[in-house]
């Protein structure tokens, strides 16, 4: 069991992780267990309260990354 984050700390994820879409957050969920490594995934799903399937899931999309976006200069654009 990795040693938890201070309560400030957790607090702080909580407030982030609530305010990203779903993608983002299996993203940063992923990311913080590659930071925490074993034993990473049990301590933020409860943190997160979310599935571990869906942290797996992000650690999956960190392997393979979808290519940044480019714009192609055909968007439209907003009136001043």
């Amino acid at each position: 069991m990795p040693i938890p984050y201070p309560p400030a700390v957790e607090q702080a994820m909580l407030v982030t992780y609530a305010s990203l879409n779903e993608r983002q957050r299996r993203l940063f969920a992923a990311a913080e267990v590659v930071k925490l490594g074993h034993g990473g995934i049990a301590y933020l799903a409860r943190l997160f309260d979310c599935h571990r399937k869906t942290i797996q899931r992000g650690l999956a999309d960190l392997r393979r990354p979808q290519p940044p976006y480019r714009p192609t200069g055909r968007e439209k654009r907003g009136r001043a």
